[in-house]
Order: C-alpha cells, then structure tokens, then sequence
C-alpha cells in the first residue's frame, strides 16, 4: 500500500475565537484590518479531512454580515455573537459536540482553553491549536495534540 492510497476518515470541527485570532492577527501584520483569508487557512489546517462544524465566535455588536454569509456559502459554518469573550460559548459549544466529531481544531491561542483541551482530549477526541505562534500560550501547544502556526500568509488585508 502506498502512502496515496491511505485514506483519513476523520470528522473535524473547526471553532475559531474570532476575537482573539483578530487581535494577534493585528499584532502578527502591525494592521488593524488583517483579516484570515479562509480559502486558505481551512483547506490548510484540514489536511484532507472531512470538515463537519466551522463556526466564528465573535464577541461584539459589529459582525459582518458579508464574513457570515461567506462562511455559509463555502464552509456551511456560522457566526455566533458572543454577549463577552467567546472563551464560554466556544467552550460549551465544544463539549456539547465532542461526541459527534474526531478532532476539534480550536482556532486561538488563549490560555483560557487550556481545561477544554485537557478535558476533551479526556474524552478521546484529538484537539488541535491553529493560532499565531507568537501569540499563543506555551502551555496550550503543550496540551494540544498537535499545533499548526498561523502565518502572515494565512491572512490578508482589508482595504
């Protein structure tokens, strides 16, 4: 059998801290606009898997509707307005599908998810960080079970 012909079967949920992942973002490119450019970042941290959930949590009143809509057209993912820091809802949201899904890649590198992580991976799913490596909590690469930096080329900016 040939390395090719291997096929990966795994279910996976893409979570992305939407807030968190701007911010370093911001810090990664010194522009304020510098956006994640999805048509790249998710085929990336996919690797030939299957994606089952993508969804945004963003904090804050000021969501895109064109982000919304663009997710829904090419990943059937969602928005999720969070009320403060998208580190609960993302969380709860985690737990409540570890069952149905064989990794769940958590996109943030708040130390904040350092329990989710442990306690999914308690759960036998395999937990993944996609996040600006310099932004990102040693202590959250350490638990994951596999890291993937998030580079300026996984981004763009808004004019």
């Amino acid at each position: 059998m040939a390395l090719e012909d291997v096929k990966i079967q795994q279910s996976v949920a893409i979570l992305i801290d939407g807030n968190n992942i701007e911010m370093s973002l911001t810090k990664l490119t010194k522009k304020k606009n510098a956006v994640l450019n999805f048509d790249i970042i998710i085929a990336k941290i996919l690797d030939n898997r299957a994606l089952n959930r993508l969804i945004y949590f963003r904090e804050g009143v000021s969501i895109s509707e064109k982000l919304a809509d663009r997710l829904h057209r090419h990943f059937h993912g969602s928005v999720v307005p969070c009320h403060k820091s998208a580190d609960i809802p993302l969380t709860i949201f985690a737990t409540q599908i570890a069952e149905k899904v064989d990794t769940i890649i958590i996109m943030s590198g708040d130390s904040d998810y350092v329990e989710l992580v442990r306690h999914l991976k308690s759960r036998g799913v395999r937990v993944e960080i996609a996040a600006v490596e310099s932004t990102t909590a040693a202590i959250l690469k350490e638990e994951a079970d596999y890291f993937r930096a998030v580079t300026k080329e996984d981004a763009f900016i808004l004019k």
